[in-house]
C-alpha cells in the first residue's frame, strides 16, 4: 500500500523505514515539526522522570542519571535507556496506564518532574495528582503544525496514488484533516483507509466525518501497522 505518515520526526522515518520493511510505500510527511524549548530542568531532587515521549529524552541532564524514569511505551522506554538514564520502567503505552505503574512503584508524595511536549493530554498528570503525587512539569519541546500541506501529499491526494494514511495523535490527526481541506482535498484525505493508534484518536477523525478503517487494539506501533496486512 502507498501510506502517508504524517507524524513529526524522528518517529516519522523510522515507521517510513518499518513500513518499507513490510513491503509498502511510505510518504513520510509530518504536518508537525517539533522545536526544543531552551531552560534549564526545575532544581531540586526527584524520586522519578515521567516521559509521555521519546521526544522529551534530549532535555534530561545528567544530574537525573540514576532517578527512575516511567516511559509511556516501548520507544521512549528505548530512548531513555540509550541516553544512559534509568532504571526504565516501560509503561503500557498510554497515560492513564503509565500513572497507574508509578502507583505500583513509588508512594504517595513522591517528587516527580514530568518532562514534556507543550501541547499535551490530561494524563498522566491528573491521575498522579489525585493520587497524591508531587508532579512537577517541565516543558522540553513544541511541535509546531505546518502552514500548509507537504508537497508530496498534495500532488498524491490529488492523482489519486495515496491510499491509506496512518495516525499516532490528535493532533497530528487533526492538522493532516485541517490542511486537506485547506488545499481543497478534503474529499481526497476522507477517501483514504485511515489507521488510528487508539480509539481516542478515531473519535477525532469521526468527529469530522471521517471513516476510520482500523484502530489498534493497544497502543504500540507494532498492533497499528498489523492492521495493514488486514
Amino acid at each position: 500500500m502507498r501510506v502517508w505518515v504524517a507524524r513529526p520526526e524522528p518517529g516519522a522515518s523510522r515507521t517510513g523505514a518499518a513500513l518499507a520493511g513490510l513491503g509498502h510505500a511510505a510518504f513520510v510527511a509530518p504536518v508537525l515539526a517539533v522545536r526544543p524549548v531552551d531552560g534549564p530542568l526545575p532544581e531540586g531532587e526527584f524520586d522519578g522522570i515521567v516521559l509521555t515521549s521519546a521526544n522529551a529524552v534530549e532535555a534530561l541532564e545528567r544530574r537525573l542519571r540514576g532517578v527512575p524514569v516511567f516511559a509511556v511505551g516501548s520507544r521512549t522506554a528505548e530512548r531513555a535507556a540509550r541516553a544512559g538514564f534509568g532504571p526504565v520502567i516501560e509503561g503500557p503505552g498510554d497515560g492513564a496506564g503509565l500513572a497507574a505503574v508509578v502507583a505500583q512503584r513509588l508512594p504517595p508524595g513522591a517528587r516527580l518532574i514530568h518532562v514534556a511536549g507543550a501541547e499535551r493530554k490530561p494524563e498522566p498528570a491528573a491521575s498522579l495528582d489525585r493520587a497524591g503525587f508531587r508532579l512537577v512539569t517541565h516543558i522540553a519541546y513544541r511541535a509546531e503544525a505546518l502552514p500548509r500541506l507537504p508537497g508530496e501529499i498534495e500532488h498524491a491526494l490529488a492523482d489519486g496514488t495515496l491510499e491509506a494514511a496512518l495516525h499516532y495523535s490528535n493532533r497530528s490527526a487533526r492538522i493532516a484533516a485541517s490542511l486537506c481541506d485547506a488545499a481543497g482535498l478534503r474529499g481526497a484525505f476522507r477517501a483514504l483507509e485511515h489507521y488510528c493508534l487508539s480509539a481516542d484518536i478515531a473519535r477525532t477523525l469521526e468527529e469530522a466525518d471521517i471513516r476510520v478503517h482500523f484502530v489498534a487494539a493497544e497502543p504500540r506501533e507494532t498492533a497499528l501497522l498489523g492492521g495493514l496486512a488486514r
